[in-house]
């Protein structure tokens, strides 16, 4: 694409080079530079692409955007924001791919993988290609992908989005966080239906107040179209039993459909009942009510269910194949996860890292346990301090016993994480081992026939961040080991 065609879309007195250059491609990581190359010099957390402008042109770049002076021999672009700039270029670089396709977004604290996943196989049972991007991996049919971020940046995501519509995906489903609403990252993504799940405390290192973090997750439904188009409608899903969703509503023009247990909504679970080995209940739509069978546990499962019914129901998937779907429905990778090594005790493992999910899968546990129930549980360095002492009291008032450990202690000294989280508890129903292996071993060798063991906060990570290294660990690997090596 020619460079000064490309440049047009930007509409704040950019001036345009005189020469007419072909733009084959465009990146924002020096490594990645190719000749023909357009580099966006992005002024990061750790680094500032306009240190890398210079290496980019040796590697071939032909033009540069830029905020601040660059010395280089080839055009520079000056903009006020690169990254504003880089989502506008990116969607018209790619052709507006997410115009050619129906896009869901999820937003929310809790359950974004697991709605997103569940809406992907009941679309996938239509028959549809599918994409998905998310916390665990990038989908694009059967093919997965690496991902670095829940939400990557604008650039990447609209370049994935390309490769969807070139290999014919009908449906995608994107987990959307605070921190790409915030930052812009799905600026010029065309969603068809935005969903929320749920807000309780997180982030608060990056968003300091929860004022906003609601605020953030807001900006989803408050960019959903403002037009009304017959042809192509925009539905906002909300969790009607969350007090963000008034907020929400009023932030949107889209059609607004709320789902719910506790209180009125359009789509509506009562009459649940669960069990060790799934949950049934009674799911009422504006035109009829049914009987729902599910594999899934717990009443945070009902609540994804129900936003991913709501999804379907809105994006024209009928309501007797939705309901057929959910009763096969498997759960996602590290989401009530069971560590099945032919032991008498149940071992699941859970991404569990937030105050809410916690307890709710705490709670969930508590119905069903017959015996003693042990908690495994950390919380991340460099990220939200206040909510660790919340975080062990949680797993002491829901377990038998609470065993403290590391999570990713990053930077910071795992024994201090561990100090903050002991400052929640007033009770003497805890330990603490700082190692996590040795903590997942402590708990297999305590247990006995029909206790449950829950090992919370990683679920399907496959490492452990400690220092600046990356270290191989999963959860569910180490709990196997530990359950043979007792055997």
């Amino acid at each position: 694409m020619d460079l000064r065609e490309l440049l047009t879309h930007l509409h704040d007195f950019v001036q345009l080079p005189e020469q007419n250059i072909d733009i084959t491609s465009i990146e924002m990581d020096s490594r990645e530079v190719k000749p023909g190359a357009l580099f966006i010099c992005i002024d990061g957390y750790t680094v500032d692409g306009h240190n890398f402008a210079q290496m980019a042109v040796e590697k071939g770049a032909v033009a540069i955007l830029a905020e601040k002076p660059v010395d280089v021999e080839v055009p520079v672009v000056r903009v006020k924001s690169t990254k504003r700039a880089m989502a506008v270029l990116a969607d018209a670089f790619y052709n507006q791919p997410t115009q050619k396709m129906h896009l869901i977004g999820v937003t929310g604290t809790n359950g974004k993988t697991t709605i997103t996943h569940l809406i992907e196989h009941i679309f996938k049972s239509q028959h549809k290609k599918t994409g998905l991007i998310g916390t665990i991996e990038i989908r694009i049919g059967d093919t997965s992908y690496d991902v670095k971020n829940t939400t990557p940046e604008s650039l990447t995501l609209q370049k994935t989005f390309h490769q969807m519509v070139e290999e014919n995906v009908e449906v995608a489903m994107m987990e959307v966080s605070s921190h790409a609403l915030d930052l812009g990252r799905v600026h010029g993504c065309d969603f068809d239906v935005a969903v929320f799940s749920n807000l309780t405390q997180d982030h608060l290192d990056y968003h300091h107040t929860m004022e906003d973090y609601r605020r953030a997750k807001g900006l989803l439904f408050a960019q959903l179209g403002n037009a009304y188009n017959h042809n192509r409608p925009k539905f906002a899903v909300l969790n009607a039993d969350d007090a963000a969703t008034e907020e929400y509503i009023k932030n949107t023009a889209a059609t607004v459909i709320t789902y719910g247990i506790d209180r009125e909504s359009d789509i509506r679970a009562t009459n649940i009942q669960i069990t060790n080995n799934g949950t049934t209940f009674d799911l009422t739509t504006p035109t009829e009510t049914v009987r729902v069978e599910m594999k899934l546990i717990g009443k945070f499962s009902v609540y994804n269910v129900l936003a991913a019914t709501a999804s379907c129901l809105v994006s024209g998937i009928p309501l007797s194949v939705i309901v057929e779907e959910i009763k096969v429905l498997e759960g996602v990778s590290g989401r009530f996860e069971v560590v099945d090594a032919e032991q008498d005790f149940t071992v699941i493992v859970d991404y569990a890292h937030t105050p809410d999910s916690l307890e709710n899968v705490l709670k969930t546990v508590k119905e069903f346990a017959k015996r003693n129930i042990y908690v495994i549980v950390g919380c991340g360095g460099d990220r939200d301090r206040t909510k660790r002492p919340i975080m062990a009291r949680i797993a002491a008032e829901y377990s038998t016993q609470a065993i403290l450990t590391s999570d990713n202690p990053r930077s910071e000294d795992p024994l201090a994480i561990l100090k903050d989280m002991e400052e929640g508890l007033d009770t003497d129903n805890y330990v603490t081992i700082a190692d996590r292996a040795e903590a997942i071993r402590y708990a297999v060798e305590t247990a006995h026939a029909d206790d449950v063991i829950v090992i919370a906060g990683k679920g399907h990570e496959t490492y452990q961040i400690i220092g600046k290294k990356v270290f191989d660990f999963d959860d569910r690997e180490v709990a196997r080991k530990m359950i043979e090596e007792r055997k």
